[in-house]
């Protein structure tokens, strides 16, 4: 099994205290995941974050319908949390989430996503890895990052 990695950073505006709790809502999830997924939280509210929390997921990947079983590996609030699929369209899902004070800006966080994932099949996994999804999840990580930072930006602005 090939496991590739991942690896998305950005700045937003916010201390990661006051960034955090945006990412602790989880279904924020759904308005930072590209509507072509269709992409819905199945998990009844309130949904608390901690470690071993479930959360279930349904989604549309090329048109074919799927289900997605997470689970809260870590949840240190204000610095990190990782996510690890149960079951899944991946062979291997873990999604590390650490956020960082920015050292060159006061008042901003440095947020770095950090995917380690593997697909099943084999090469013929690695076929469509190669044709479609590594170019999936460039697209999808793209989305999510204008979405958040101009998402986190209207909480900032409106806590002011």
């Amino acid at each position: 099994m090939t496991v590739h990695v991942l690896t998305r950073s950005q700045t937003l505006a916010g201390t990661p205290d006051t960034v955090f709790p945006f990412f602790a809502q989880a279904r924020n999830l759904e308005a930072i995941t590209p509507p072509f997924l269709g992409f819905r939280v199945m998990t009844p509210a309130p949904i608390e974050m901690a470690p071993g929390t479930l959360i279930a997921y349904r989604l549309k990947l090329h048109g074919v319908p799927l289900r997605w079983l997470t689970r809260i590996e870590e949840w240190e609030p204000g610095v990190r949390f990782v996510d690890a699929q149960l079951r899944g369209p991946y062979a291997l899902w873990h999604h590390t989430h650490a956020f960082a004070a920015d050292p060159g800006r006061p008042g901003w966080t440095v947020m770095r996503d950090t995917v380690r994932y593997a697909l099943p099949f084999g090469p013929l996994g690695e076929l469509a890895h190669r044709i479609m999804v590594r170019r999936d999840l460039e697209r999808i990580f793209a989305y999510r990052a204008q979405t958040v930072a101009r998402m986190v930006a209207d909480v900032s602005e409106a806590e002011r």
